[in-house]
């Protein structure tokens, strides 16, 4: 009741007489924090701003995912990565994507970890599948991270101890050797890796506690927390979990689909307008059903939607993989498979690109092919118009990634807003939508007061915007940054917690840019760095709108929002305990 915090008392007995030695703040477990502030509003001796604010928001993590059980000791460790995505998992090895699904429909399938060199978008099945994600190459935003974070499932990549052959069903750690359906364990909180079955703990997602620290932190959260959702199933998700609306949807993971992929490949190999044109066509319905059911899901709450982003090789099979097949055509003397094949691998040439994180991507494929915004406009706002005829009220929002120019976002408004007429017209009804831009680029920052005249609103990708301010590849620099880290270059790895003096200071500027030309723009940030604690409190401080997650951080997320306005002192903490001596 004095210090208002459980207590951790030293005392003695002598001669029949206690004897009070010190006290102080006790050391608490997750959970028992949580349920100590919880009991502790019960009984009136704080606030739920204070409960709220006592929570380390990396308590969310160890209670909502599973963890490793070191009761009995920790095994030897047989390697270390980057700890991407939080949680662990203990399952069997699959070496490919299509083993991880095959061992994962046997029957009385036991768990499946994925390990491979780096995953990439065709491994999106495999990565269902499995339970954890352990990687050669990458780093804390790869593809093998950020689909993890989407998914909620734990994480390692960067382990460089590792070496992947799938060919030969072989995995090489230091002096051993694993096969596929061989045991291993991932502790993704640590970014270490354990030969065998560790026992693990199941989360607790069903935490009561947890959930009403969780309600508290929404109501004093002082910006909305948004969610990074691609599929109906992340929206209801997000929802659930309260996420003010959606503050990134990326529509390319929406091509990936078996059905789907064919008609993509038929677009991008296509050599006329025309005939990519008829690709597109086939696309549309199935985009517009993917859109419908995210308004639907996100009624009366905005949903963000990124136009087509990625570089167009990445939906199309590795060139080593076409020429293999190739070999065997010819082989086969199979004429008509041989023509395909070897177009396939043309075009595959064509489009690769040296550094394709910096090339034709983004934007630029809007502006080099228009009827592709054309395709991916008129399927998000037939949508809309469909979903609010249902009574449904959707709130749009269509945003154009990797701008670098007032010119470039000029010219991509117009388009925009000739495909929304031309809907209007055609469907004899309209519906509000509003057009926004991605700043990811260091020019974008520098010159975004004049991008904001041409846009409602902005949402920063700071992925993006730290690799090419830095310089660093986000798939490559764990290589090195490590060594940053371990020298004291770095406190801590840029592409997990926001860089204050650099990365930081082009938002600043930015944001005052925008302000000073538009004071009413809504800016947003949905980069993985709206995901961590001391990022948040960040933006919250440089006056952003909204910060955008992925769904599996958005408790994580919403408890540091809820800090991220200074309390005094002695809100943050239990009063401290003192020597006392009776």
């Amino acid at each position: 009741q004095h210090f208002r915090g459980a207590q951790d008392f030293e005392f003695t007995v002598e001669d029949g007489r206690l004897f009070l030695l010190q006290t102080r703040a006790a050391k608490l477990s997750a959970e028992a924090a949580v349920r100590i502030a919880v009991d502790m509003v019960n009984e009136g001796l704080i606030s739920t701003r204070e409960a709220v604010a006592r929570i380390d928001p990396a308590c969310i993590n160890e209670i909502m995912t599973p963890q490793l059980d070191f009761s009995r000791g920790v095994p030897t460790v047989i390697a270390r990565g980057v700890p991407a995505s939080p949680g662990a998992a203990v399952g069997r090895v699959a070496l490919s994507a299509d083993a991880a699904k095959a061992a994962s429909a046997l029957p009385m399938a036991d768990p499946v970890i994925l390990v491979s060199q780096e995953t990439s978008a065709d491994d999106i099945h495999g990565m269902a599948a499995a339970t954890g994600f352990l990687t050669a190459c990458g780093g804390a935003t790869s593809h093998a991270a950020v689909v993890a974070r989407g998914m909620g499932k734990c994480c390692i990549t960067a382990a460089k101890d590792i070496v992947v052959d799938p060919d030969q069903g072989i995995l090489r750690i230091g002096g051993e050797i694993f096969h596929e359906g061989d045991w291993i364990s991932l502790d993704a909180s640590t970014g270490r890796v354990f030969a065998g079955k560790v026992p693990l703990l199941d989360a607790d997602g069903e935490n009561p506690d947890l959930k009403r620290i969780l309600g508290w932190a929404i109501g004093h959260a002082p910006l909305a927390v948004r969610a990074n959702a691609d599929t109906p199933e992340d929206a209801a998700l997000a929802r659930d979990s309260g996420a003010w609306g959606i503050g990134l949807c990326r529509t390319e993971h929406m091509f990936f689909a078996p059905e789907r992929l064919p008609h993509v490949r038929s677009m991008i190999l296509a050599s006329t307008t025309a005939e990519r044109k008829q690709a597109l066509s086939k696309l549309l319905p199935m985009q517009q059903k993917d859109f419908a059911e995210l308004f639907r899901t996100m009624s009366s709450l905005p949903a963000t939607i990124r136009l087509l982003d990625p570089p167009l090789h990445e939906f199309l099979p590795a060139l080593k993989e076409v020429e293999n097949d190739l070999v065997l055509a010819r082989g086969a003397h199979d004429v008509a498979v041989i023509q395909q094949l070897e177009s396939l691998s043309q075009r595959i040439q064509f489009l690769d690109e040296t550094n394709p994180m910096m090339g034709h991507r983004g934007c630029r494929l809007s502006i080099t092919y228009p009827e592709i915004l054309e395709m991916q406009v008129q399927a998000i706002l037939q949508a809309a118009l469909n979903v609010a005829a249902e009574g449904f009220t959707p709130i749009v929002e269509i945003m154009v990634p990797l701008v670098a120019s007032a010119e470039e976002m000029q010219w991509l408004r117009r388009q925009i807003d000739e495909v929304a007429m031309e809907v209007f017209v055609t469907q004899g009804n309209r519906i509000d939508y509003t057009v926004g831009a991605m700043i990811e680029l260091p020019r974008a920052a520098l010159c975004a007061g004049a991008i904001a005249e041409h846009v409602s609103f902005v949402s920063f990708g700071t992925n993006d915007l730290t690799q090419m301010t830095f310089g660093f590849s986000r798939d490559d620099a764990s290589k090195y940054l490590d060594s940053y880290m371990e020298k004291g270059i770095f406190r801590s790895d840029p592409f997990l917690t926001i860089d204050r003096a650099g990365v930081g200071s082009l938002i600043e500027m930015a944001i005052r840019e925008m302000r000073a030309r538009k004071p009413g723009i809504k800016i947003g940030v949905c980069g993985e760095h709206g995901g961590d604690s001391a990022s948040i409190a960040f933006f919250a401080s440089v006056g952003v709108d909204y910060i955008s997650c992925s769904p599996a951080r958005l408790p994580m997320a919403q408890l540091a929002m809820a800090q991220a306005k200074s309390l005094p002192a002695e809100l943050t903490q239990p009063k401290r305990g003192c020597t006392a001596f009776v």
